[in-house]
């Protein structure tokens, strides 16, 4: 069987050449089978790429414009894209705040509360006068106030009592027979050159009803000098001469520490009452609105100071400068040391902003009060030692940079 099988593959030799034969394939199909596939994969591919592509771009397109479209929305005041979540992260410069009860109008209705012992022993002292003096350098601060910032352009923070406070120390500084129209002087030149000169709150230099004072004294002399204090017509303390202006006449007898230190002669209107000073200074240190270092400091220095002068000053001192005989407790009690230690001296702004700095700044303070009332043609130095100690701020916060944790920052060779 297998040779008949055979002979049947053979071809039959009755038929046509290449009839019972196998054509022959064609180019394409005589081509290795993997190579068609090949290329079609190939071709695949790239369609499939460009088909990505193509998506790719239209996607980003339709992105783009939605972007743009959200940009438009927001410029036209409409709703704005959602910020991302998450903790803001802000950056500013030191000193940094962590306790967010602290704000400025705190802080502001804090020194109205501790300036309330002073303005009612004022009242009680002078009556009317004084109420009619710290409501004119009152109400003149918060139309300086106003009036300035729109002018500038700005929204006016008469919220935050910042220009109540200057126009009450102001006032408190003043004597109680001052005219109005010089009150409101100095309270404009406070706000205008004091304060919004420098830009605004927290950017001034000087105090400003330290400026105010020291413009209406230099320009109203008359009104604002020793004689100025003493009232003819008036009973009672106005027809005293201050106890600082009574040192300067060796004849003269200087009142008793009694009547200084609760309130019972003539002077501006914050400084006839060293004990209402004391009081309300207290408040402010223990609610930590003013920096205990700053009054500590100031009093400190003219407490040596003057110790040392009223030991070493003899006789033929004292004859020729009679303000060298003025004792510790004197100087303590008498004129505005006390009101200018606790309420003008801690003015935040004003004030070097470390310890070192605000240590340095009270003695130079301290020191100042000191040599104008021993030395000079002023009865008191008050305002003049605050301003010069104020011009020294920068400095003093150069110099008294404390030192990094972990030591100084190496120099760059």
């Amino acid at each position: 069987m297998s040779d008949d099988s055979d002979q049947s593959k053979q071809a039959d030799p009755s038929k046509p050449e290449g009839e019972g034969a196998t054509k022959p394939e064609s180019k394409e199909a005589a081509k290795p089978e993997g190579e068609g596939t090949s290329k079609s994969q190939s071709k695949a591919a790239q369609s499939g790429t460009a088909d990505a592509a193509a998506k790719s771009k239209a996607a980003a397109d339709a992105k783009a414009g939605a972007t743009s479209k959200a940009a438009a929305k927001g410029k036209k005041g409409k709703a704005a894209p959602e910020p991302p979540k998450g903790p803001p992260l802000v950056v500013a410069p030191s000193p940094h705040v962590f306790n967010t009860s602290l704000t400025t109008r705190g802080m502001m209705l804090d020194v109205l509360i501790g300036l309330v012992p002073v303005v009612g022993m004022s009242v009680y002292a002078f009556g009317w006068r004084a109420v009619l003096v710290i409501a004119v350098c009152t109400a003149s601060c918060l139309a300086a106030e106003e009036l300035f910032t729109r002018m500038r352009g700005r929204k006016a923070t008469l919220g935050d009592f910042s220009a109540a406070v200057t126009g009450v120390i102001l006032a408190l500084s003043l004597p109680a027979t001052v005219p109005w129209w010089v009150a409101m002087i100095a309270a404009v030149v406070a706000i205008s050159i004091g304060k919004l000169t420098f830009g605004s709150l927290g950017q001034n230099l000087f105090n400003p009803a330290m400026v105010g004072r020291a413009f209406v004294m230099i320009s109203f002399s008359k009104f604002l000098g020793a004689p100025a204090y003493r009232v003819a017509e008036a009973s009672g303390i106005l027809s005293q001469a201050t106890p600082l202006s009574v040192a300067r006449d060796s004849a003269a007898e200087i009142p008793g520490l009694m009547p200084m230190f609760l309130g019972a002669v003539n002077g501006s209107l914050g400084e006839v009452s060293a004990l209402a000073c004391l009081v309300g200074g207290l408040y402010l240190c223990i609610r930590r609105t003013a920096s205990w270092e700053v009054p500590v400091s100031v009093l400190g220095a003219v407490v040596v100071l003057a110790g040392l002068t009223q030991a070493l000053a003899g006789p033929d001192a004292i004859a020729a400068l009679p303000a060298l005989r003025l004792t510790v407790l004197q100087h303590l009690t008498g004129g505005a040391l006390m009101f200018g230690a606790f309420y003008i001296a801690t003015d935040p702004v004003t004030n070097p902003i470390t310890f070192k700095g605000k240590v340095v700044f009270g003695i130079g303070v301290g020191f100042f009060v000191w040599l104008l009332r021993s030395f000079s043609s002023y009865p008191e130095g008050l305002m003049f030692a605050v301003l010069l100690m104020n011009a020294l701020v920068p400095l003093i916060n150069r110099w008294t940079v404390p030192e990094p944790v972990g030591g100084p920052v190496p120099e760059r060779t």
